[in-house]
């Protein structure tokens, strides 16, 4: 008949003549932005996190290179070293005995918190755009990753309300402690594969337990453990811990403390689910360690016994210790933070514990009102301990020494434990207060009455106090167009030893900024890193210096011209050699510059002018 329905082809018949790529254009399309439409909250959250990152490093971006954090600039100087010769991977010039610093020993780069993994994965801008460039992207990006890594674990793991998850989300980011750490230090801030450690641990856990079994005649028999999900999470951990090795060790060891606490705490809080799942979650662990440590092996053994290696921490426990009061003190970093408080801790860089009292009462009361769950048991528990081993060997009060023996001193002296700062423990508060807090505002939202809106009001003005400013940030001197320009190639090969006037020092590490500004393609003698310098072998600050740095560092610094001799010149040239030195090189600019050049020519003859810099070619 003539009124019968068409065919599929005829319904459509242009589209049965396109191409099969026109023909799948727009269902891919379609579902791509779908998939956006679905995830658009937490596109949106992400946003945010970028947009309060930037604005907390703002400071840097006008001009990367001619910016620094002026409330650690030694450290930023030295991670953008790390960055420049991290970067070298990408060149396949890249070895973990680095020879671009400390010439001619080098640097031991797994003994320094290089954070290799960074700065391989952004080599690429490293190389474009230069290393301060890298430096405040990661400062920005660590913040933000951090946070959006916590948010989506609790929203997608823990099944927790996007606003709960958000409040949550936002404290494990931007964290007094956190902002105080993106005061040049990157492997403490970047954070964000703790949350993924986190995950693959409780996915773990969730596969290894074969559930309840009910008992009497004709029950049914559990499945077992899902063995497919114990191994790719197994595989998953091991992954994920290898990764944050050449990130951050301090934070992995961090994670694993508190991760233990916490196990251990929710085993005895459900006896049941430790005796069904432990076997296979042991297992699962085990094969993570195994195929962990056939990667990290190697790497391991060299930052502790390998050439320039360190078996122990160089840090003293006693003070790097967290002042008990400045856990109810609000950060010098927040909106009511007072510089005064400053006094409470070791640096600008470590106000890890100032949470503020009104924070603690919440988080207290929190824990509280959520009640008798596993979860906060363990989150409790894991508190008090890294807490109280934040605290130090001994207790501190308002500055004060009390006598009174901290917990660390349990555990102070053990290998490993040594490297950690015990004040850095406190650290762990932010995600497992966190995690009080996102359970209490979910509990609330999924209430009713005035307990919907009460606790979340609560919630957030407890974090008000803690609002972080931007970070202060002041202008720092140019790098020479010797360097920029690259006429440094005038006096010394790729590869080659330069020295330049004075030399670097740990309290004086700028000169590095000209290996950082040439890409590290040339190498510094001394410098700042840890090394093998202190009694007995033991962890140092920098090295030794040689009686001509000794020398030149004293002209710098009082501008007297020292008598010069033919022994004077001998040394001068011993030094030089055992430097491996092609090239003395002093910039303009540098301090008492005119002493420093009668100096060196006495030293090494007459100069030889390129650029804004004299050389002498040894």
């Amino acid at each position: 008949m003539s009124s019968a329905a068409p065919t599929a082809p005829d319904a459509a018949p242009e589209q049965a003549f396109r191409p099969a790529d026109q023909v799948n254009r727009r269902p891919r399309t379609t579902r791509l932005l779908a998939a956006v439409g679905r995830h658009r909250g937490d596109v949106l959250v992400a946003l945010l996190w970028a947009v309060l990152a930037g604005w907390l490093t703002h400071g840097l971006w006008p001009d990367p290179a001619g910016r620094i954090l002026s409330l650690n600039p030694e450290d930023q100087a030295l991670y953008e070293w790390f960055l420049a010769v991290d970067a070298r991977a990408l060149l396949g010039d890249f070895d973990l005995l680095s020879d671009r610093l400390n010439a001619p020993d080098g640097v031991n780069l797994m003994a320094n918190t290089t954070v290799i993994a960074l700065g391989v994965a952004f080599a690429p801008v490293t190389l474009l755009l230069g290393a301060p460039v890298t430096f405040a992207l990661l400062a920005a990006a660590n913040l933000a990753g951090t946070a959006l890594a916590w948010y989506l674990l609790f929203h997608r793991t823990l099944r927790a309300r996007r606003l709960a998850a958000v409040l949550g989300g936002a404290l494990c980011g931007f964290g007094p402690g956190m902002v105080s750490q993106t005061n040049s230090h990157l492997h403490m801030t970047a954070q964000w594969l703790v949350p993924v450690i986190v995950w693959l641990v409780v996915r773990l856990l969730r596969a290894s337990d074969p559930g309840p079994t009910p008992d009497g005649p004709g029950r049914d028999l559990a499945a077992g453990p899902d063995r497919r999900r114990m191994i790719t999470s197994a595989v998953g951990l091991a992954a994920a811990v290898t990764a944050q090795v050449f990130v951050g060790e301090e934070v992995l060891f961090l994670a694993a403390i508190t991760l233990l606490v916490m196990a251990i705490s929710y085993a005895v809080a459900d006896r049941d689910l430790a005796r069904r799942a432990l076997p296979g979650f042991a297992g699962g662990l085990a094969i993570a360690a195994g195929l962990a440590l056939m990667v990290l092996g190697y790497p391991l053994w060299f930052q502790f016994a390998g050439p320039q290696g360190v078996a122990d921490g160089m840090f003293t426990p006693a003070y790097f210790s967290a002042d008990l009061s400045s856990w109810w003190t609000v950060s010098p970093l927040s909106v009511a933070g007072s510089d005064e408080s400053a006094r409470l801790t070791t640096g600008p860089a470590e106000y890890n514990t100032f949470l503020g009292w009104p924070l603690l009462l919440v988080a207290a009361a929190c824990a509280i009102w959520v009640g008798r769950r596993r979860l906060v048991f363990a989150c409790v528990v894991a508190g008090l301990v890294m807490g109280a081993l934040s605290l130090g060997p001994e207790v501190v009060l308002g500055g004060t020494k009390t006598a009174i023996p901290g917990p660390y001193a349990l555990i102070g002296g053990l290998p490993v434990v040594d490297g950690a700062l015990p004040m850095r423990f406190a650290l762990a508060l932010l995600p497992i207060i966190a995690t009080l807090l996102v359970l209490a505002v979910d509990r609330a939202l999924r209430s009713t009455g005035r307990v919907r809106r009460l606790v979340p009001l609560a919630v957030g003005a407890a974090l008000l106090p803690i609002f972080p400013t931007p970070l202060p940030t002041a202008e720092r001197p140019a790098v020479p167009e010797f360097v920029t320009g690259g006429h440094w190639r005038q006096c010394v090969r790729p590869g080659g030893v330069l020295v330049p006037v004075p030399l670097p020092t740990p309290k004086e590490p700028w000169p590095m900024r000209w290996a950082t500004a040439a890409d590290a393609a040339f190498g510094l003698p001394e410098g700042f890193f840890i090394g093998p310098y202190g009694r007995g072998g033991s962890a140092a600050m920098g090295t030794f210096k040689q009686p001509t740095s000794a020398l030149l560092a004293d002209v710098a610094r009082r501008g007297d011209q020292p008598a010069i001799g033919d022994e004077q010149r001998r040394q001068a040239a011993r030094d030089a050699e055992f430097w491996g030195a092609s090239c003395v090189a002093l910039a303009d600019g540098a301090p008492h510059a005119e002493s420093l050049r009668a100096t060196l020519e006495q030293l090494y003859g007459p100069a030889t002018r390129v650029a804004d810099a004299w050389i002498w070619r040894v």
